[in-house]
């Protein structure tokens, strides 16, 4: 699928989600770029006395008790953020599911804008913790919900070039916002910076169209037609998503049996597997990422440099392989560059251009796990609990974070043994794991346990670039991408 065989409503929705995963990495890391404001500060501050210079940052309510205690609250407002994001993991699923993945992005996306003007005009401590814990909260909703709509208005043999996609977007707003980060000087200004872009394209994402196949499964035929009635561009679209829907009789008999469905083994199974993919990739990417010794360039650079490090990940799509085997394949080499960086970075004591090319391997590697297992999960469960499922499985991740935070380091600094062993090894065992999932590329998107369980039984699916059909193929266990 390329750029000029997108429907009006799929660029629609495309471009609009890829701005706002680009803004939302900029309150992400926000807590990067105010340390650094606040300890400038008090590296000048020699008399609390005289807290002008703090007030004129928006810093002064850190400064009453001494130059020791100037960046708890902004490590506590770090921490709040991290439990945001797991209260987000579990609120995101059961509303996208009842009210729609449009409406849930809507009001995450303008409260997120909210919550970064907020401190740059209220200096309370406590207002910023809250302030933190909602964006943490808002952040993971956004992901949640613009990876399941922007795989579910893409064909299957092109669904996953939007998880792709979506993080190089991330990536790019990585580097952007340490850009604006560096222009700024104060509290004030970093909040203005960061918040004020999205504010300013609110109005844009009114317009960004909701899932098709959440509108077939609660009848919202109104809407439906509204969509067809485009362009015939759309109609063609439409029809291609939504001919293999097998949904239920009625909503609100699908609603009612939806914690049986959760309850199905084969969701069970599945959902597992998936959260254990999560939790592994989530701690060896965070190890690596905390871990590797420094490249001898400042906070921003560094940061900018992080980012930049992440953008050939948009290029996974582009193999020829299967859901499966992509992320088998990821987790793999995830694991075996991490375990040597980490080794060879503890036994040499030091850096070197070795240990660095390791570590930027594993960290690629695990990043494209984490993408292709995000498609991957979207593919393996059923429409009608698909949010549920996925705000477990971005709950393993949030776990996965605060494990690696507590992974304790050595009396010199150096990465423990059994840290080592912590980052390896997850991915390895995890690729594993795979073995006992279906492939799912090509295949339609399942609506129902029972679609879920014929995933099982069918023949793997191969899909042709020069074809728009899709082939069964009785002598391979892959199927393209």
């Amino acid at each position: 699928m390329t750029l000029l065989q997108l429907s009006p409503l799929q660029f629609s929705v495309y471009w609009r989600l890829s701005l706002i995963i680009f803004f939302s990495s900029f309150l992400f890391f926000l807590d990067i770029f105010t340390n650094p404001i606040n300890a400038e500060k008090c590296r000048h501050a020699t008399n609390f006395s005289d807290l002008q210079d703090f007030e004129d940052t928006g810093l002064g309510w850190m400064t009453e008790d001494s130059a020791n205690e100037c960046s708890s609250w902004l490590t506590h407002g770090q921490m709040m953020f991290m439990v945001g994001l797991l209260l987000g993991s579990l609120l995101c699923g059961p509303f996208s599911d009842r009210y729609g993945r449009r409406p849930v992005l809507l009001v995450c996306v303008v409260s997120h804008a909210v919550c970064g003007v907020l401190p740059a005009i209220i200096h309370d401590p406590l207002f910023f913790l809250a302030v933190r814990c909602l964006t943490g909260i808002c952040s993971c909703c956004i992901n949640i919900s613009c990876f399941s709509l922007a795989v579910e208005w893409t064909p299957a043999p092109s669904r996953l070039w939007p998880p792709a996609f979506i993080p190089f977007c991330f990536s790019l707003g990585t580097m952007g916002g340490s850009a604006l980060a560096w222009f700024s000087n104060t509290w004030t200004q970093l909040h203005l910076m960061m918040s004020l872009p999205q504010l300013i394209c609110l109005p844009l994402f009114y317009f960004i169209p909701e899932s098709p196949r959440w509108l077939m499964l609660f009848r919202r035929t109104d809407e439906l037609k509204r969509y067809r009635n485009n362009s015939s561009a759309d109609n063609r679209c439409l029809d291609l998503l939504l001919e293999s829907s097998t949904l239920p009789k009625s909503a609100t008999e699908s609603t009612a049996c939806d914690t049986m469905q959760m309850k199905h083994p084969t969701v069970l199974l599945r959902l597992s597997i998936m959260s254990f993919l999560s939790l592994a990739s989530s701690i060896t990417y965070n190890g690596i990422s905390m871990n590797v010794g420094s490249f001898g360039v400042g906070v921003y650079s560094a940061h900018f440099f992080s980012g930049l490090s992440e953008t050939p990940c948009l290029l996974v799509p582009l193999l020829r392989l299967g859901r499966r085997t992509n992320t088998m394949l990821a987790l793999l080499l995830s694991g075996s560059a991490s375990f040597l960086s980490l080794l060879l970075s503890r036994l040499q004591g030091g850096g070197g251009v070795l240990i660095m090319s390791l570590a930027l391997t594993g960290k690629l590697c695990v990043l494209a796990a984490i993408f292709v297992s995000n498609v991957y999960s979207i593919e393996l469960f059923p429409t009608v609990i698909r949010q549920r499922c996925l705000s477990v499985v971005h709950l393993s991740y949030r776990v996965g974070c605060l494990i690696n935070s507590a992974v304790p380091a050595t009396s010199g600094g150096a990465i423990s043994l059994g840290a080592m062993l912590l980052y390896s090894s997850g991915p390895i065992i995890g690729c594993g794991l795979c073995l006992l999932l279906p492939e799912t590329a090509g295949a339609p998107l399942p609506d129902t346990v029972e679609d879920c369980k014929q995933q099982c039984q069918q023949l793997p699916l191969v899909v042709t670039s020069d074809s728009k059909h899709l082939h069964k193929h009785s002598g391979s266990s892959e199927s393209g991408l």
